[in-house]
């Protein structure tokens, strides 16, 4: 039995359950044991803690160490959310574009449609990688195929414009429609147009 899961669990309760009255300091020692014992969605929640100031004063710095613990552990999510912050360039944390592609790229690899569509962004508007819409267009498929709707709203305007594809409006209000029914806003409104 994996205590250090068990851990992680309980904090979750603390921090985010509906069911649980918060207690966001509770939360915080307990996904503090959780990622000294070694698991990496310890580390990933305590620095969810640090980044948003749930329970402890803000500080982009801890998150950035422990999402880094996280991507070192090879979590998904702690990379993806260490390319957040490099990509944003959040206080104490300088934008580096260049950091959050490859981060990014970790993460999409391990199988995060989030991270593969925030890749697909980068090479979209050309932000730290040359401009590539045709490996724009790659990035957006897969993160669509795994349910990112703003991927499929995104790649429906690439088929409308012929951005990396050859233009297809039939395809492009396909891929509309299949954001707009995950929920997308923008999806819904190309979709009408």
């Amino acid at each position: 039995m994996d205590k250090s899961l068990d851990y992680n669990n309980l904090g979750l309760l603390y921090a985010w359950s509906e069911n649980v009255k918060h207690d966001y300091a509770k939360a915080k020692a307990i996904f503090s044991k959780s990622c000294d014992e070694g698991n990496s969605i310890g580390c990933v929640n305590l620095g969810v803690l640090y980044a948003y100031g749930r329970g402890v004063m803000t500080d982009y710095t801890k998150a950035v160490e422990l999402y880094t613990q996280a991507c070192n552990m090879d979590n998904r999510v702690g990379c993806y959310n260490l390319g957040l912050l490099y990509d944003e360039g959040y206080k104490g944390v300088r934008q580096d574009y260049f950091k959050a592609r490859e981060l990014y790229a970790k993460s999409c690899d391990m199988g995060n449609g989030s991270a593969c569509f925030s890749l697909g962004l980068l090479y979209s508007e050309g932000k730290g990688v040359r401009q590539d819409y045709i490996k724009a267009r790659e990035l957006y498929t897969k993160a669509c195929n795994m349910g990112e709707a703003g991927a499929c709203n995104n790649l429906g305007v690439f088929y409308t414009y012929g951005k990396g594809v050859r233009q297809d409006k039939a395809k492009a209000r396909e891929l509309f429609g299949k954001a707009c029914d995950m929920g997308n806003q923008k999806g819904c409104d190309n979709y009408k147009d």
